[in-house]
């Protein structure tokens, strides 16, 4: 099976949102963290639905719902980050979420600009 970087760098992202969410709740937040976990999680869940697309189309919404979200998890991120409700670092996490925001733009706009799938 060949490497998918987008999937591969989705996962692990997960397993670290998954990772930040278990310190959150040992600092005793339990909102910010519910909302991350599931935005952070649902990034590479929605990538790899998008392996089983039905049509070009069906992959594009995928891949737009993944970009979504990861921009709905940067929000979060950077609300926890600039709030007093966490002093866990955070650089990390939103050097990621960055980077998976510009692969997923990058491949919901070249398969709009396809015409060969």
């Amino acid at each position: 099976k060949k490497d998918n970087i987008t999937v591969d760098k989705t996962f692990q992202f997960s397993l670290s949102i998954i990772a930040f969410y278990q310190q959150l709740l040992s600092d005793k937040e339990y909102v910010l963290s519910k909302q991350l976990l599931r935005s952070g999680t649902s990034i590479g869940a929605n990538v790899e639905e998008s392996l089983a697309a039905q049509s070009r189309s069906d992959f594009i919404h995928k891949m737009s719902l993944a970009s979504k979200e990861a921009r709905e998890t940067r929000y979060w991120l950077k609300l926890l980050n600039r709030s007093s409700l966490t002093n866990i670092p955070i650089d990390e996490l939103l050097e990621d979420v960055g980077e998976i925001i510009n692969i997923l733009t990058k491949i919901v706009i070249s398969s709009k600009n396809s015409t060969n799938i």
